[in-house]
């Protein structure tokens, strides 16, 4: 059985959830026993996402192989099994500088370089390199139809159609079916100019799917299947719901699985969804609520932080319980006052980041947490600013700090690997105002717990693996010292030089990860760490209810 290629695109609008619904899409494919991978396409120029501003983009997320990739691959990995890889996601500028690398190398013999064919080429022949041990490859196109840094990637699937066959390539579009309060009708014509659009690029779709704020009826189906040429049967209502991971089950309500596989003739088994079906329940049928912090500087985008927001999420299904998640800027807590912006809550979280704006207001955040018991759960900078309050707070280290912050500190409690190597020759060094570089670290590290330990407890095993994205470590010479303390280092890497997890003994639940745990979690199985916060966090509330 040969390769089968499904490719999405949008219209009318951006924001429409392409990511959410080909993930879901996805995921009722697998539970009928196929074998399926997605590819991000993204139009941008950018490499990579790696350097673009959280606040414009979202989270970078990170798989196991270290490549820093566009949001939606966490989606598809919280939606499929499938683990996604660096060639799950490339970019615009990703092709032009492969075109434009072998150009420089002569591998054109001199030719002319052209979109049409060296662009549309690369791009195909990385959809067929990176397919070839899966049943399906469904394949999102960032951005809109119409949008003039999408056309090369539009063309591309075009000449899929003609390279692969057309009976192994089916054009699914998302669009969207607005709702007119005034005349109180849901209006078809934006749609229609949409696969107008993608008909004069040559692109016929197959499926339509409808997004709308209401289940779209069938006189509305009847008119958008004649005006664009669809079958009735593959025009596919998505109105909004409560929770994304209701789409699986509302995708196969209207049997799309079903006329994906009689198109590609592929005999298979109904789909089995009881695990999403546990998922919902447990999300709809919650035995309490408690209120996560999270302590941030991207809070006016909060898909800065989407994997640990989800995370959460999956570990309350475990738990049973609602999550309340409030987004406080770590800028706004030296304005307004501490005690006003993190009271009534039962978990405070920092998660990762960059840069030195808002991190006294974590600092003071990761104190609060110590202090008043309340449980913590520090990632990445998080672990970073609670190991530097303690430094200074506890251990009497009064200028402890990052280089990242103050390159020449009195405590460089946390640094760059080259500069806690020889602490005299890194002063040295930055009072003569020398580079030291440094790289980030990227993507599945292991990491070895200290048995006993309440992490250790959490995961059920002494060898993890998890994700990393940082360049800057917690500096072990001056670790021993804050580890008199009660500060421990619980996980540490394979050469046992990295600290990857810190715990404080003197508190219920005060935990650290150099590593990004939030990238492991998913509805299905949640994550040990996020799980456990969220068990801490309800135990805090009754304690503290009781209190009261």
């Amino acid at each position: 059985m040969g390769i089968n290629y499904i490719f999405v695109t949008g219209g009318v609008v951006s924001s429409l959830g392409k990511g959410i619904m080909t993930a879901s899409l996805a995921s009722v494919l697998e539970a009928r026993g196929l074998s399926v991978t997605i590819i991000k396409l993204d139009p941008y120029i950018n490499i990579d996402p790696g350097t673009i501003s959280p606040v414009q983009h979202g989270e970078v997320f990170i798989t196991e192989d270290g490549a820093e990739t566009d949001l939606d691959l966490g989606h598809y990995e919280r939606f499929i099994r499938t683990k996604m890889t660096r060639y799950n996601n490339f970019t615009a500028g990703r092709i032009y500088a492969d075109v434009l690398q072998k150009e420089r190398r002569g591998d054109y013999l001199g030719a002319t370089v052209q979109i049409i064919p060296h662009v549309t080429c690369m791009i195909k022949r990385w959809l067929v390199r990176n397919s070839k041990d899966y049943d399906i490859l469904l394949v999102e196109i960032g951005g809109t139809v119409g949008d003039i840094e999408s056309l090369p990637f539009l063309e591309a699937i075009r000449q899929m159609a003609i390279e692969v066959k057309r009976k192994h390539t089916l054009y699914i579009h998302l669009t969207l079916v607005p709702f007119v309060s005034v005349s109180g009708e849901l209006k078809t014509k934006p749609t229609q100019h949409s696969v107008k659009e993608l008909l004069s690029i040559g692109i016929q779709p197959d499926i339509l799917i409808c997004r709308s704020d209401r289940i779209i009826g069938d006189s509305e189906r009847q008119k958008i299947s004649l005006f664009c040429n669809v079958p009735k049967q593959a025009i596919i209502s998505l109105q909004d719901v409560s929770s994304i991971y209701k789409i699986p089950l509302l995708l196969q309500n209207q049997k799309l699985d079903d006329y994906i596989c009689k198109y590609f003739q592929l005999h298979c088994p109904k789909a089995d969804l009881s695990d999403w079906k546990r998922v919902i329940y447990y999300q709809n049928n919650p035995i309490g609520k408690v209120t996560i912090g999270i302590i941030g500087k991207y809070t006016e985008l909060t898909d800065a932080y989407k994997s640990v927001t989800e995370a959460l999420y999956h570990a309350g299904f475990k738990n049973r319980f609602f999550i309340q998640i409030r987004f406080i800027n770590s800028q706004d807590i030296d304005n307004l006052g501490i005690e006003s912006m993190l009271k009534d809550l039962d978990g405070i979280l920092i998660p990762g980041g960059f840069g030195y704006r808002g991190v006294e207001g974590k600092i003071l955040s990761a104190r609060y947490a110590r202090e008043h018991k309340i449980p913590y759960f520090g990632i990445c900078l998080g672990m970073q600013v609670a190991l530097i309050e303690f430094a200074r707070n506890v251990v009497g280290m009064t200028g402890a700090n990052s280089t990242e912050f103050v390159d020449n500190c009195e405590y460089p409690v946390i640094s760059k690997i080259n500069e806690f190597q020889n602490h005299n020759e890194y002063l040295e060094k930055c009072n003569n105002n020398v580079n030291l570089g440094g790289t980030m670290r990227l993507g599945n590290q292991v990491c070895y717990l200290v048995e006993g330990s309440l992490v250790q407890k959490m995961y059920g095993k002494k060898v993890i693996l998890e994700r990393h994205r940082h360049r800057y470590e917690v500096n072990p010479v001056l670790f021993k010292k804050i580890e008199h303390a009660g500060l421990d280092c619980v996980g540490f890497s394979k050469d046992e030089n990295l600290i990857e997890i810190i715990e404080y003994k003197y508190h219920p639940w005060f935990i650290g990860s150099q590593f990004h745990p939030e990238f492991n979690s998913t509805p299905r199985e949640g994550h040990p760490l996020f799980i456990g916060f969220i068990g801490a966090a309800i135990q805090y509330k009754d304690c503290h209810n009781k209190l009261i």
